[in-house]
């Protein structure tokens, strides 16, 4: 199953590396912030990544774990989870209430979609106060995606943040 993962991702990077940018997919000028234009399939996906946010934020990991895929692979800050079990066993429940306690604003939002694959970048900050400490974070995230009978579903997260100072 991971191969599977892994030969799509691979699909995917040939993909982005041959697919020229559109003018929704460029970096805004300096202090701007924008939230692409999205196809209509990668704007369907992109609500699949919203929604797995949503379910975080309202601290419900199974309708989180629900918009992944068994085989999904997760990668944050260093470690990995190889499927939605494995995530499910470590850090979803952290995760939801990380982001039930901190408020997050989408910055940049770009992404492509075909009729399996899709890809769903964002730039993000996270505010507010977690385990007592104060949260100042950019954040950034990779989300690939597969198209099955159920619709859109997650396999691959890749999360990378740092301090906003």
């Amino acid at each position: 199953m991971v191969g599977n993962v892994m030969r799509g991702a691979l699909a995917l990077a040939l993909s982005l590396i041959c697919t020229p940018l559109t003018a929704a997919a460029q970096t805004p000028a300096a202090g701007a912030s924008s939230v692409a234009a999205l196809s209509a399939e990668a704007q369907d996906a992109a609500k699949v990544v919203d929604a797995f946010h949503a379910a975080l934020k309202r601290n419900d990991p199974t309708a989180a774990l629900a918009l992944l895929a068994d085989d999904a692979l997760i990668f944050e800050g260093g470690y990995v989870e190889r499927s939605k079990s494995e995530y499910a066993s470590h850090h979803a429940g952290a995760d939801a209430a990380y982001e039930a306690a901190v408020s997050s604003t989408l910055a940049r939002r770009s992404g492509f979609a075909d009729n399996v694959t899709a890809w769903i970048a964002s730039e993000s900050r996270a505010t507010g106060r977690y385990k007592d400490k104060a949260v100042d974070r950019l954040s950034t995230e990779s989300v690939i995606l597969r198209k099955t009978a159920d619709g859109w579903r997650i396999v691959h997260i890749h999360w990378s943040s740092r301090n906003a100072t």
